[in-house]
């Protein structure tokens, strides 16, 4: 694992450090020493250090022999979506759109080759996919992956497409290039995608882009149904429409957040004196 940086001022042990963090997921909220080394493929010495330094800055805890993240680790991922503004403006436009559609709604980021939940407004289903905030999934399968896949430029597609996906689940079959390529040039033609029980029996979603003020896209936002209980056409034709309006609308409202006139606190120009006079 030494040597993963090709700039001369990469830091191996901060890296190292976020390789333990991330071995903890839903699946395996606990671990022990010799999982987490195994997990992040660092020596048990190794591992052992970075467990206890994590645990004396309070990202991790121990009981009984296991590790676990503590709340702390939030502060990490609220640091970033606070940052953004996303989530406080996107939240009223996904719990109006779940009022109108009855069906959950997430908004997610891409994030190597998978999508991240960051956020999600959801109605009780008896669904076979749980997912919550950080949850991950391979991009290509989903509707909001394909969103933002399809937003990449070719050779940037191509390295992300090449990336292994880091969500946990089985490998899923390989698909052809070219029929990906073909997709996603669809997907981005038309403004949304459709994912028809590709993750997974039984899941179906169609997803819209979210743009920041530049027009860039950075998020995607979906409607996800059980296909027992709704139908392709109903999905596209009902509640497509829905999303689109929510999607401009969080886009929107996003641009004007940023472009919000604010005020650094320490550059503040110093006050002029006043003359002897009081000019």
């Amino acid at each position: 694992m030494a040597g993963r940086g090709t700039n001369p001022d990469f830091v191996e042990a901060l890296a190292r450090g976020l390789d333990v963090l991330a071995c903890f997921d839903e699946h395996r909220p606990t671990l022990t020493l010799t999982e987490v080394a195994a997990a992040s493929g660092l020596a048990r010495p190794t591992a052992r250090r970075l467990l206890l330094t994590l645990t004396e800055l309070g990202y991790v805890r121990a009981t009984d022999g296991r590790f676990e993240l503590t709340p702390r680790v939030l502060r990490l991922g609220m640091a970033y979506v606070g940052s953004l503004g996303l989530w406080d403006i996107a939240r009223p436009h996904l719990g109006d759109l779940v009022a109108r559609t009855h069906e959950s709604s997430s908004m997610a980021q891409l994030d190597g080759s998978d999508i991240v939940y960051v956020a999600r407004v959801a109605v009780p289903k008896i669904i076979a996919l749980r997912v919550q905030i950080g949850t991950r999934f391979p991009a290509l399968y989903t509707s909001q992956g394909k969103v933002l896949l399809a937003a990449l430029a070719a050779d940037e597609l191509t390295s992300v497409l090449a990336e292994p996906s880091r969500s946990g689940l089985p490998p899923f079959l390989p698909r052809d290039p070219t029929v990906v390529r073909t997709e996603l040039a669809e997907v981005r033609a038309r403004g949304w995608a459709l994912a028809d029980e590709e993750l997974a029996p039984g899941i179906r979603s169609v997803a819209a882009p979210v743009c920041d003020r530049t027009g860039v896209v950075r998020a995607a936002v979906n409607v996800t149904v059980h296909a027992a209980e709704t139908s392709v056409d109903t999905l596209i034709h009902d509640h497509l429409p829905l999303l689109l309006q929510t999607a401009a609308g969080i886009s929107a409202d996003w641009a004007l957040w940023q472009s919000r006139p604010h005020d650094e606190v320490g550059h503040r120009p110093a006050p002029r004196k006043r003359s002897a006079h009081g000019a």
